[in-house]
């Protein structure tokens, strides 16, 4: 499909929209009128969501035509999402938009295509679940840095566990710029720009598209070249959800409320922008950079995790 995002979701929004349809017949599979929308905030709401996806498409993945949406899309899409700690509502909303819109792809493909293109986006739901499960999402917005993340990841079963953690306390990456790190993206010892002390410099690679460094310890750069030789591999792997099991039950013992992975990305933020200032940036510039360096754009997201 060509033209702008908001010409798609319009025409979409064609498809699905039914004024007035009765309950009765949204709920029949055998009637016209079968799963679509007959409410004009309801509308509204779904086709904001995909306003938004769509956008999001473009920036990070430079997928113009939503007829090429993709689980992995609407996965990375959420998981981006979750990324600020939304409520369980907000979390609602974005998956039932995404079911929607599976549903009125794949009408839609059948209607324009002999062999139409088939659209599943059944996954999201239980990735709404473990995500409420491992408080992902939450009835109220709190802060999720933790306040002793080196007991946590000495408490870590697996020692590449701990290793993905050290990367994102030290570094502030994504938990999946840290599932997988090819040998080629580490990049040797460097000079932080901010503190002027010597860094260890990884690659990664998270998704939506986004690439760029992080800032690690000398001594953590190190383990993960020796976690190569010792292993004798070019690429560290690790299992999201194994990891993110491995962290509840660390947390546990270390008895710290439980934030997941992304409580050590909170906690790299609050130490990252002290650093700054202790080095004479103004709070703006600590905010500003730290964000730059979070792989974000505003500074003001800066301040969500300093909440």
């Amino acid at each position: 499909m060509r033209g702008s995002v908001y010409y798609q979701t319009s025409v979409l929004t064609k498809e699905i929209f039914v004024e007035g349809a009765k309950k009765i017949d949204r709920i029949n599979p055998d009637h016209n009128h079968f799963n679509c929308v007959a409410s004009y905030k309801s509308m509204e709401t779904y086709r904001r969501v995909w306003n938004n996806l769509f956008n999001y498409l473009r920036e990070h993945w430079k997928l113009k035509n939503c007829e090429l949406i993709t689980y992995e899309h609407v996965e990375a899409y959420y998981l981006y999402k979750i990324e600020y700690y939304p409520t369980k509502q907000y979390a609602e909303k974005i998956v039932s938009a995404m079911m929607k819109l599976e549903f009125i792809l794949n009408k839609y493909s059948k209607q324009k295509y002999d062999n139409p293109i088939s659209y599943d986006f059944s996954k999201l739901k239980r990735l709404l679940s473990a995500s409420k499960k491992i408080k992902f999402v939450s009835d109220i917005k709190k802060s999720r840095a933790y306040i002793n993340p080196y007991r946590i990841i000495e408490n870590l079963e697996y020692y590449n566990h701990q290793l993905a953690a050290l990367m994102q306390l030290e570094g502030g990456a994504r938990s999946e710029g840290v599932t997988l790190i090819n040998r080629s993206q580490l990049k040797g010892i460097n000079i932080d720009d901010i503190t002027k002390k010597e860094i260890g410099v990884i690659e990664t690679k998270e998704k939506g598209g986004k690439v760029g460094d992080i800032l690690v310890s000398v001594k953590t750069y190190e383990l993960l070249e020796q976690y190569f030789i010792d292993k004798n591999v070019n690429s560290f792997r690790i299992k999201y959800q194994k990891y993110a099991n491995d962290i509840r039950q660390a947390c546990l013992m270390s008895k710290e409320s439980e934030n997941g992975s992304h409580g050590f990305r909170w906690t790299f933020c609050r130490r990252r922008v002290r650093e700054y200032q202790q080095c004479g940036y103004s709070y703006e510039q600590a905010l500003q950079g730290v964000s730059w360096e979070m792989k974000h754009y505003r500074a003001s997201i800066t301040e969500h995790y300093l909440s």
